[in-house]
C-alpha cells in the first residue's frame, strides 16, 4: 500500500482540547460517488469497449496492469479532476479507485505514474484508427430507437502548450503555439463522436471533410435513410466541405466570412436595419438570401445574410446553406445555424470542466490518445447526466419556445428546471461538488464490501435519487399481467 507521509497538525481554537488531525492507512476515499458512475459503465460498456480496441504488445504473463485498469484509472481520475498522472501516484492505493478497476481494496495498488506514461506512450496509429470506429459504435448504441435526423456540429478548440511537444506549432489567429484539436458534436445528445488532434498551425477546417466522411458512411450503414445535417462556423466554411456534403446528400450551414461582395449585396437590408430602429428604438433583426458565388466555388449557392441594428450598433453575418426550407424562410435556418452555440458550451466544458488541454506528453500520439481519455470521460458523463434526469414535468406550452424568451424570463425557465434537478445540466464542477467528491469509508468482510458515507453530508439526497435512477435503468420493473 502506498501510503503519504504521516502528517499531524494541530488546531487550538477549540478550547476544552486540542484538536489533532492525521492521515492515516485506513480505507477512506474523497470520491465515493464514482461508483455510481462505475455502475452505470458496466451497463452501457463504455471503458470496456475503449480498451477492448487498444493493442497491447506486452506478454500477459509479464504484466500486473492491464489496459483496461490503467483506461479507467485516467478517466475516472479525469471525472474527479486528478488530470495529471502524478495524482495516481496516492490514488493507486485508494480503495474506491481499486473497486472502479474491479479490484478488491485489500488487493494489490493500481498502476503507478510511470508505469501510466508507459501505456499512453505505447498506443500506436492502429489503436487511434480503431478508437475512432469505437466512439460511433458506442455513439449508435446510445440510441435505443433508430433516429429520424441528427444534426452535428463541427468546431475546433485552441489548446495552448508550454513545452516542447511534437507538432506544437505557432497560430498567428490565437498568438500562441498550440494544439488545435477538431471535434464533430452530435446536437440531440451532445456526445462526441468524432475528434481529431492536429498541429498548432492546422486551418480550422483541416481533415474536417475525411472526418465527416467516415462518420455519415457509418451512419448510413447503420441507419439506411437517415437525415444528416452539419453546422460548422466560417472555418469551416470551405468549398471542400461543401463538396462533401453535397456528394454525401448531407444539409449543411456554414458561415461564412464577409467580404466586399457580401456587404454590398446587403446594404439595403442593413439601412432597413438602422431605419426602423431609429423610428422604433427597438433591436431589429432582418434576414435576406440570395445566389452567390464565390471565386472558389464551382457553382451558386443560397447565402443567407442576417443584419441587425440595436442601441450598441450594427451587426451582418453571413451562412451558406443548402437546406431547401432556407429557399422559403431564411431567418428560421439561420436561427438553427446559431442553435450550434450549445454545442460550443459542451466544448467549453470538455476544456475547462475535464481540462482537454492537458497534452503535456512529448509525443504526438500520446498526446492523441490523451485527448481520447478525456473525450471518454466526456462522453460518460454525458450519458449518466442523460440517464439520471428526472422525467420532465407537464407544464403549459409556452406561445414560443424557451429558446425565444427574453433574457430575464429565459433565465427564469432553466434556473426553475435546474432547482428541480440540480444534476440534468450541471457541469462537471457540479456533479464533482454535488455527487463525486463523497467521502467514504470502505469495509471489506468475506461476504461484502460496504462503502459508509456521512449521514451528515448535504448532498446525500442526491446520491441516494442516482442510485434510485440506476436501479431502475438496470433492472427495470417487470410489468404485471391481470
Amino acid at each position: 500500500m502506498n501510503i503519504q507521509a504521516v502528517h499531524q497538525g494541530t488546531f487550538g481554537f477549540f478550547q476544552k482540547l486540542p484538536v489533532v488531525v492525521e492521515s492515516t492507512a485506513a480505507q477512506l476515499s474523497s470520491d465515493a460517488g464514482l461508483l455510481a458512475i462505475r455502475e452505470f459503465d458496466e451497463h452501457i460498456g463504455l471503458t470496456r469497449s475503449f480498451a477492448s480496441v487498444l493493442n497491447d504488445p506486452r506478454d500477459p504473463k509479464l504484466f500486473e496492469h492491464s489496459f483496461l485498469d490503467m483506461a479507467r484509472s485516467r478517466i475516472y481520475g479525469i471525472l474527479a479532476d486528478y488530470v495529471d498522472q502524478n495524482d495516481h501516484d496516492t490514488l493507486r492505493s485508494d480503495p474506491v479507485f481499486k473497486l472502479i478497476a474491479d479490484r478488491s481494496p485489500d488487493d494489490a495498488d493500481l498502476a503507478s505514474q510511470p508505469t501510466l506514461s508507459r501505456f499512453e506512450n505505447a498506443i500506436d496509429i492502429a489503436s487511434l484508427k480503431r478508437l475512432r470506429g469505437q466512439f460511433v459504435d458506442q455513439f449508435i448504441a446510445s440510441f435505443v430507437v433508430p433516429p429520424r435526423r441528427l444534426t452535428f456540429d463541427l468546431d475546433a478548440v485552441d489548446d495552448p502548450a508550454h513545452g516542447a511537444q511534437q507538432l506544437v506549432l505557432f497560430h498567428g489567429y490565437f498568438e500562441q503555439h498550440q494544439y488545435f484539436p477538431s471535434f464533430i458534436t452530435c446536437a440531440e445528445n451532445d456526445q462526441v463522436v468524432v475528434l481529431s488532434l492536429r498541429h498548432g498551425s492546422a486551418q480550422a477546417a483541416l481533415g474536417a471533410d475525411d472526418d465527416l466522411e467516415y462518420l455519415v458512411e457509418r451512419l448510413h450503414r447503420a441507419w439506411p435513410g437517415i437525415r444528416i445535417c452539419v453546422r460548422g462556423d466560417a472555418g469551416y466554411g470551405m468549398p471542400w466541405m461543401y463538396r462533401v456534403c453535397e456528394r454525401l446528400g448531407v444539409e449543411y450551414l456554414f458561415g461564412v466570412a464577409a467580404n466586399k461582395t457580401l456587404q454590398k449585396l446587403s446594404e439595403t437590408l442593413l439601412a432597413q436595419a438602422v431605419q426602423k430602429f431609429d423610428q422604433t428604438k427597438t433591436p431589429q433583426r432582418l434576414f435576406d438570401a440570395f445566389w452567390y458565388q464565390a471565386g472558389s466555388w464551382d457553382h451558386p449557392r443560397w447565402v443567407i445574410v442576417k443584419a441587425e441594428a440595436n442601441a450598441q450598433g450594427t451587426n451582418r453575418r453571413f451562412i451558406v446553406t443548402n437546406r431547401p426550407g432556407a429557399l422559403v424562410v431564411p431567418g428560421a435556418a439561420y436561427d438553427d445555424y446559431a442553435e450550434r452555440g450549445e454545442s460550443e458550451n459542451r466544448n467549453k466544458e470538455l476544456k475547462r470542466g475535464l481540462q482537454i488541454d492537458r497534452t503535456s506528453d512529448h509525443r504526438f500520439m500520446a498526446n492523441f490518445f490523451r485527448l481520447y481519455l478525456h473525450t471518454a470521460a466526456f462522453n460518460l458523463m454525458v450519458r449518466f447526466r442523460q440517464a439520471m434526469a428526472l422525467p420532465p414535468v407537464p407544464e403549459p406550452l409556452p406561445d414560443v419556445p424557451p429558446q425565444a424568451f427574453k433574457d430575464a424570463e429565459r433565465r427564469r425557465y432553466y434556473q426553475r428546471r435546474r432547482q428541480r434537478d440540480p444534476l440534468a445540466e450541471a457541469q462537471p464542477c457540479t456533479w464533482r461538488s454535488l455527487l463525486i467528491k463523497a467521502a467514504a469509508e470502505v469495509i471489506v468482510s468475506a461476504r461484502r464490501i460496504v462503502v459508509r458515507l456521512s449521514a451528515h453530508w448535504p448532498n446525500l439526497q442526491h446520491f441516494q435519487r442516482v442510485l434510485e435512477r440506476l436501479a431502475s435503468l438496470i433492472s427495470p420493473p417487470v410489468p404485471t399481467t391481470s
